[in-house]
């Protein structure tokens, strides 16, 4: 991924007060983050202050499995940009810091797979043993929190609940369960009250 995302004149692996920046262009510092968010605590709560910090997360919408000797299929499993929120939940505030933006990317990905008898056969006796990019898809890019109103979908009824949050967004209850938990310490989910389907929300203003 750094490869793909690179522009002329980026720098690489650069170690800066005991951490090391995956790119640094302009000023600006790059994490490409493919794992938890909670991992980069320490390393946003040292450098956000002093430094221009932007957040590359990948998520794979479409997955193809190659295994040895025959064509890549398309796996049915996919992602979508609201699994963003699967990580948020460990910095949800942390994104309206002035110095932080967020950049979402949708990817296409190959997985390459290879025979492994140790694998259990209800994974098909393959484990993945690299991970390439076919195809950037499309960006999403957040630089303060109220921008993630844009993944809020149209037709919400004034107060909601996150039942109508995942039926509107196509999304599912746990999904949208994450994503008010994220919006609403932003101040962009108010809390209205509870009834026995569940906390009930509404936009702020």
């Amino acid at each position: 991924m750094k490869a793909d995302y690179a522009e002329p004149g980026d720098r690489f692996e650069v170690p800066l007060d005991g951490f090391v920046i995956d790119i640094v262009r302009d000023g600006s510092l790059i994490e490409i983050q493919t794992g938890s968010f909670g991992a980069m605590g320490k390393k946003l709560d040292h450098l956000l202050p002093s430094n221009q910090i932007v957040v590359v997360y990948p998520i794979a919408v479409e997955t193809y499995l190659q295994k040895p000797g025959v064509t890549p299929r398309k796996s049915p499993k996919h992602g979508s940009v609201y699994d963003l929120f699967a990580e948020l939940v460990s910095i949800p505030t942390l994104v309206d810091h002035p110095n932080l933006s967020l950049e979402v990317v949708l990817v296409a990905v190959t997985k390459i797979q290879v025979a492994d008898a140790k694998v259990r056969r209800g994974r098909g006796g393959f484990r993945t043993e690299d991970r390439q990019l076919r195809e950037i898809l499309g960006r999403h890019r957040f630089d303060e929190g109220r921008d993630l109103l844009e993944l809020v979908p149209d037709g919400l009824p004034p107060v909601f609940t996150t039942a109508d949050l995942a039926r509107r967004a196509g999304i599912g209850r746990g999904v949208a369960q994450q994503m008010a938990y994220c919006l609403r310490p932003l101040g962009l989910f108010i809390e209205q009250g509870r009834t026995k389907a569940g906390i009930e929300y509404s936009l702020a203003v």
